[in-house]
C-alpha cells in the first residue's frame, strides 16, 4: 500500500473514530483532511490565545515557542519569556507555571523544549546561546554550552531554536539561523556527545523547532515570514542515523496546502490558518503508527498575532 493510499485509509477510520483536536474556545476539530500524501490536520484551537494563569502572580499564556510531553502524559509548553507551562494533556488548560532562570537569578531567552528520559527539562535559550537542565520543580541543574567556534559567529536572535533528546539519550539542538562563514542556506544542529551535523532547509527558510520521532529520527520545522504573503511553514523529516555530516531531509509537507478549517487571522496570511509557528512534539502513535503531532505558533505578544494550537497527523516513510 503507498503512502497516500494508507494515509486515505486511517482518515476514514480516525473520522468514524470521532478524531479531532482538543476542546477549546474559538477551535475546529474535524474528520482528518489532508495537507499532503503524508500529513493530515485533525484540527486547531485558539483557546489559549489572550489567556492568562495564576492568582496572587500571573504570567500571559503567551510567547510559545516549545512543546514537550512529560513522562506522566502532561503537556508542557514554554514561553520565550522565561515561564514554563504545565497543560492538561486532553483539554490543553494551563494547570501550572513555573518561572526559568539561569544561575544568576536572570530570565532566559527560551526557545526549545524537551524532556529526557530521566524527566529533566531541555530548555535552549538564544543569548548565551545555550541548553539549560532543569528538574521537574524548576530547579537548575547545569546547562550544554556551545563550542565557541560556532557562538561567535551565531546572528543574534538566530540562535537556538529548538532540541531534541533522541533514543540513546544524546541531545541535538538545531540553530535557527547560517553561522558567518557558513553556506547561507546551511543550518547547524549541535550534539551532546558528538560533532553535531548540517541541515539544510527549504530555500529562504530557517528552522524554528525539531522533535524526536522515537525510531532515530527528527521532525524539522522550517518557517518564514514575507510581508504581503504571512508565514511560510514546512514540516520535515531528517534522518541522524549512522551519522552523516549532512542531515538527509525528506519533506513532508507545505502546511500552507492544509485547509484553511474555518480559521481567521490578525494578518496578512495567504492561508489564515497559519501562524508563527514555532513549537512541536509528539503525543504518540495512532494504532496503525502514524504520529499524533501538535504544533503551537508563539504570538509574539503582537495583538496582529494568535496563540494558536495545531493536531496533525503524521505518516512517516518506512525507517
Amino acid at each position: 500500500m503507498t503512502r497516500a493510499a494508507a494515509l486515505a485509509l486511517l482518515l476514514i477510520v480516525l473520522a468514524a473514530c470521532g478524531g479531532g483536536s482538543a476542546p477549546g474556545a474559538r477551535s475546529a476539530a474535524v474528520a482528518p483532511q489532508p495537507c499532503s500524501p503524508s500529513v493530515a490536520i485533525t484540527g486547531f484551537s485558539d483557546a489559549l490565545d489572550g489567556r492568562e494563569y495564576g492568582a496572587r502572580r500571573t504570567w500571559p499564556v503567551a510567547g510559545l515557542s516549545g512543546l514537550a510531553v512529560d513522562r506522566d502524559g502532561t503537556l508542557l509548553a514554554l514561553s520565550d519569556r522565561s515561564v514554563l507551562f504545565t497543560l492538561d494533556p486532553r483539554t490543553r488548560e494551563p494547570t501550572g507555571a513555573f518561572p526559568l532562570a539561569d544561575g544568576a537569578g536572570d530570565a532566559l531567552d527560551a526557545e526549545g523544549l524537551a524532556v529526557d528520559a530521566g524527566g529533566t527539562r531541555l530548555v535552549t535559550s538564544e543569548t548565551e546561546p545555550a541548553v539549560y537542565r532543569f528538574d521537574p520543580s524548576g530547579r537548575l541543574l547545569g546547562r550544554l554550552d556551545v563550542p565557541a567556534d560556532v557562538a561567535d559567529r551565531a546572528s543574534y536572535n538566530s540562535t537556538l531554536e529548538g532540541v531534541a533528546v533522541l533514543g540513546d539519550g544524546a541531545v541535538v539542538a538545531a540553530m535557527e539561523g547560517p553561522l558567518d562563514g557558513d553556506d547561507p542556506g546551511v543550518r547547524r544542529f549541535l550534539t551532546w556527545p558528538g560533532p553535531g551535523y548540517t541541515y539544510r532547509p527549504d530555500p529562504g527558510l530557517d528552522v524554528s523547532d525539531l522533535t524526536a520521532t522515537g525510531d532515530g529520527r527528527l521532525l524539522v520545522l522550517e518557517r518564514s515570514y514575507t510581508s504581503g504573503v504571512g508565514n511560510t511553514v514546512h514540516l520535515a523529516l531528517a534522518d541522524p542515523r549512522g551519522d552523516p555530516p549532512e542531515l538527509p531531509r525528506t519533506l513532508l509537507a507545505d502546511l500552507g496546502t492544509c485547509p484553511s478549517l474555518g480559521a481567521g487571522t490578525r494578518q496578512a496570511q495567504t492561508n489564515p490558518l497559519l501562524d508563527n509557528i514555532e513549537g512541536m512534539t509528539v503525543l504518540g502513535r495512532t494504532p496503525d503508527g502514524a504520529l499524533r503531532v501538535l504544533l503551537v505558533s508563539d504570538d509574539n505578544l503582537d495583538a496582529d498575532q494568535t496563540t494558536r494550537l495545531y493536531d496533525l497527523l503524521v505518516r512517516l516513510p518506512p525507517a
